[in-house]
């Protein structure tokens, strides 16, 4: 860490530390902004001009997440000249720089366009505007966060990729889709591709995964079994940062602000790649798509604009092609759409467009814990563990880390999601020239008051306390990093994403999902059911 980054955030840090927290060890806030010169300096490949798309493509993909991401490879792979469209940079990769920035001390690298940032753990960031990696949108009663990278939420989720339950899959998807179809090959397919697998026990028992290990013994003396997860890791990489050959990245708990030394096997590292490999697919980075429409005659119309990461516009042009497939996640689609509805550049959209909308249940839980248990350093980013509980509202913890700080801060945090029933609807608003989620004021208090219940057994049984008053609350639930819905499967498209009115538009990124994954981290579930509708669109050649 530079000396002058360190300076201003222990400057930062001391004014928050002046609340006091008893029994924990407080986090430095934030570095202060850098400046662009410095980012052009420690990472001058975002600065080179992004490439320039066709007048006109058989077909345009909006994003390049886990959905887009698998439709640009098979539609490639089946010889359709693709265009990809993506608002956000492509970030390299480098065994030791500093790419990305990192969740303690984050910087204009971290945030799309956001110069301010607190996240549930209550660690502030004041930073650049700048066209970081997560984009964060407050609406009213909810704030979203999402990917604006090439590779989409691939570069900051947290890594897990699990499928539901068979009986909370069947609960949200009821007969829209088969839970049999979907576990006996398109889980499979995204698996394999993906490399998916639990963390091995060597890791788990490092240093740096303390914290895992004192979470599963609390769930465990609190009457739960704690079982392996799939994550996206790739653990030789990990294996290496305990090593010490590589910069350490995943084992100092980096994760929400993308793995420089590619330790998280992202989208980055293999579908899109693979789709540019075939030679029939061109990814466009920093192009914002603003609208899209329909001509007379067929063709689908999309205006987009060329950005630098300062956000200044190089230039607008408007783009056709034959077949258009959204892809830019749950709002960027859902945003689209309920524009040209409103707009009138798509005629036919049905009133389903922009209902359905959820947050998968999503929350975040803080423990403290006692100084004398302190874990002795970084928390590592992988998830190690999971546990279900049905006593009431159905939903599930997982292991985490106290994320935004990644030192030891004598806290334990897990991810929580629920089967959370609630809705909204995303509506156009023309002043602002954006779509905006409805949600409802206390919509999430179902999810909390279960989450809570479970967490406090959790923090009994270990003799940890909820909560890290006045820094972290027990539970945070103000936030989603799922969205889900808007153009549901079923309602607002047919059974395969092809959108109801306009022949050759088609969706296939968690907005076609109902507002949940059934208690699990939606990533999963959006690749293989992208797999499986763009299968079924390609052979029927529609």
């Amino acid at each position: 860490m530079k000396r002058r980054r360190f300076l201003l955030a222990s400057a930062l840090g001391a004014a928050v530390a002046s609340v006091g927290v008893p029994g924990t060890r407080l986090p430095i806030a934030s570095a202060l902004p850098v400046g662009i010169d410095e980012y052009r300096r420690l990472v001058p490949e975002l600065f080179t001009p992004p490439p320039t798309p066709p007048a006109h493509s058989d077909v345009i993909v909006v994003g390049s997440g886990f959905g887009a991401s698998v439709a640009a490879l098979r539609l490639a792979e089946a010889g359709t000249q693709v265009t990809v469209l993506e608002r956000g940079m492509r970030w390299p990769r480098d065994p030791q720089r500093e790419v990305f920035t990192t969740d303690l001390l984050a910087d204009g690298r971290g945030y799309y366009h956001r110069t301010n940032f607190t996240g549930p753990t209550g660690v502030p960031v004041v930073c650049d505007d700048f066209a970081g990696v997560l984009d964060v949108t407050d609406y009213p009663n909810m704030s979203v966060w999402r990917g604006a990278a090439v590779g989409g939420g691939s570069i900051v989720f947290t890594g897990v990729m699990i499928a539901p339950e068979q009986h909370f899959f069947e609960q949200v998807f009821g007969d829209r889709l088969s839970y049999d179809e979907m576990n006996s090959t398109w889980y499979p397919k995204v698996r394999s591709m993906l490399r998916l697998d639990t963390m091995p026990d060597d890791i788990y028992n490092a240093a740096e995964f303390t914290h895992s290990r004192r979470w599963d013994e609390d769930a465990i003396k609190a009457g739960y079994t704690p079982h392996r997860i799939d994550g996206i890791w790739d653990w030789d990489i990990v294996r290496a940062e305990l090593a010490g050959s590589v910069r350490r990245s995943a084992v100092a708990g980096e994760t929400n602000l993308g793995n420089s030394n590619g330790a998280k096997f992202d989208l980055t590292q293999n579908y899109i790649p693979a789709a540019e490999a075939t030679g029939r697919a061109q990814v466009c980075h920093a192009h914002r798509v603003l609208s899209v429409g329909q001509e007379p005659g067929g063709r689908y119309v999309v205006e987009v604009q060329a950005v630098d990461p300062t956000g200044e516009v190089l230039s607008t042009s408007t783009l056709t092609c034959d077949r258009l497939v959204l892809g830019a996640g749950s709002i960027g689609t859902t945003e689209l759409l309920v524009k040209a509805r409103h707009t009138g550049t798509l005629e036919n959209l049905n009133e389903y467009v922009g209902r359905g909308w959820g947050t998968n249940g999503d929350a975040v839980l803080v423990r403290s814990v006692a100084l004398t248990d302190g874990f002795g350093g970084d928390q590592g980013s992988p998830a190690a563990s999971r546990v279900v509980d049905e006593s009431g509202l159905p939903l599930s913890l997982e292991n985490w880390l106290v994320a935004g700080t990644a030192k030891d801060v004598g806290m334990l945090a897990s991810l929580g999601m629920t089967l959370d029933p609630t809705r909204a609807e995303v509506v156009y608003d023309a002043n602002a020239d954006r779509g905006v989620v409805n949600w409802p004021a206390g919509g999430e208090r179902a999810s909390v008051d279960a989450l809570r219940a479970v967490h406090n057994k959790m923090a009994a049984a270990g003799g940890t306390v909820p909560g890290a008053e006045p820094m972290a609350a027990d539970v945070n639930a103000s936030f989603t990093a799922h969205p889900l819905g808007g153009v549901v499967m079923g309602d607002a498209t047919d059974g395969y994403g092809r959108v109801h009115g306009h022949p050759g538009l088609y969706v296939v990124d968690g907005a076609l999902i109902p507002g949940s994954t059934g208690t699990v981290n939606p990533s999963l579930t959006i690749a293989a059911l992208a797999e499986r509708n763009i299968a079924q669109i390609i052979a029927a050649g529609r």
